[in-house]
This record gives C-alpha cells, structure tokens and sequence, in this order.
C-alpha cells in the first residue's frame, strides 16, 4: 500500500467444486476459505479424503509448482486461488496462501476424531534428501534446519520457503519439524521439503480405521 490508498484487487476465480473428488465427500473433512487483506485475496478450499486434484493460481509461477506438489502427495484435493502485490514481491502472497490453507485443513479436521494424527516422510530426489515429522497436536510449533546456498531459485526467494512452513504450522495447529540432510541443487531441496510435508500430512490425516470413533489423545481432545 503506497500513498495511503489500498490497492484494489480482482477477485480470485471462483473454485470449481464440482469435480468427482468434491462431490459425496464427508462434509466434516472439506473446508473452504476466503482471506482478503490490503496486500492480498485469496480463496482456499481443500478435501482431506480427496485423490490430489488441484487447482493452482498464485502469480508465482514455482510456488504454483510446489504446491501441485503438496497437493498431489498429500492426496489433499486442493483450490487455491490468489491475487497479491507481486509488484512488491512475492512475500505477502506466499505467507497468507500458507495461511490460508492452514485454517482451511484445521477447519476441515474438526473435532479431529479418527486421524492417526502422526506423520513422518524421509524422501529423496537424486542427491537430496530431506526429512519432515508432524504431529496434528493442537500446538503450533515449527523446527527448522534447512539452509539454502543461494537466495533464489530462480526469481523465488528461497526464504520464503520456511514462511510458507511456518504459516502451515501456525494455522493448522501442528507441530511441524523440516530438516535437509543434503542436497545437490535448491530446486531440489525446496521440492523434497514440500512432498515430504505432503507424504508426512497424507499419513497424518488418514483415518485410523481401528480407533475411527476416538480422538487421539490421553486427553480426549487435541
């Protein structure tokens, strides 16, 4: 915002619910979601129980790559909508996509009974391989030992990377735990991070068919 005017944006385009995946769904494990600020408008709606069908515009052309990603390891059916100030950079765009799609998976979890709660993927790309752990806690918690040897994959700022984590983490209740071992290229350790969360969030989300009626905890709550 420049000159104490807001920027108007143009409405994200409206989600396209009606494919196979979001239609018979359990109403309890779908969420969507609307977030407009001065910097951004975005629109998010997710299916836990989906097949990893994807609707991806950001604006940012490797952000959209990572998040098809996300999408199709998780099997997260996903629409995710964006309009921001990419003539600033991409940051604000970035940060409350991750945002958005935090609240969208809380919400679409509900009571979160039934979900085997727990996560992990160690996985590889050629010379790279990182590793994610989570737990659907309730608490908010993000460890984060990745370092990248340059400031950019291409014109993305590798940075944002962890922004994006750490808005996952914060608005979907998670405690969250990103870690490279090594890695050959930054595309390559900005990739293996993201299918990593996708395969450790599939596991996680997944309803224990032993305990379907229980929520996962000592506690009775999460």
């Amino acid at each position: 915002m420049r000159g104490g005017k807001a920027r108007a944006f143009p409405p994200p385009r409206k989600l396209l619910m009606q494919g196979p995946s979001f239609q018979g769904m359990n109403p309890m494990r779908k969420a969507k979601l609307d977030r407009k600020t001065n910097e951004t408008e975005i629109a998010v709606a997710v299916d836990l129980d989906g097949n990893g069908v994807r609707q991806i515009e950001t604006g940012v052309g490797f952000f959209d790559h990572m998040l098809d990603q996300l999408s199709r390891h998780s099997l997260i059916d996903m629409a995710v909508h964006a309009k921001g100030d990419l003539h600033i950079d991409d940051h604000h765009t970035v940060e409350d996509v991750g945002i958005a799609i935090g609240q969208a998976i809380r919400q679409a979890l509900g009571d979160k009974k039934g979900i085997m709660r727990y996560g992990s993927c160690d996985l590889v790309m050629d010379g790279t391989k990182s590793s994610v752990a989570l737990d659907v806690s309730g608490r908010a918690f993000l460890v984060w030992r990745v370092e990248f040897t340059s400031p950019k994959i291409g014109t993305f700022d590798t940075e944002l990377v962890r922004e994006f984590f750490q808005a996952i983490a914060i608005n979907a209740g998670i405690t969250l735990h990103a870690e490279n071992h090594y890695g050959d290229n930054n595309h390559h350790v900005a990739e293996s991070l993201f299918k990593a969360l996708a395969r450790a969030l599939r596991q996680a989300v997944e309803i224990d068919p032993r305990a379907a009626d229980q929520v996962p905890s000592t506690k009775g709550v999460l």
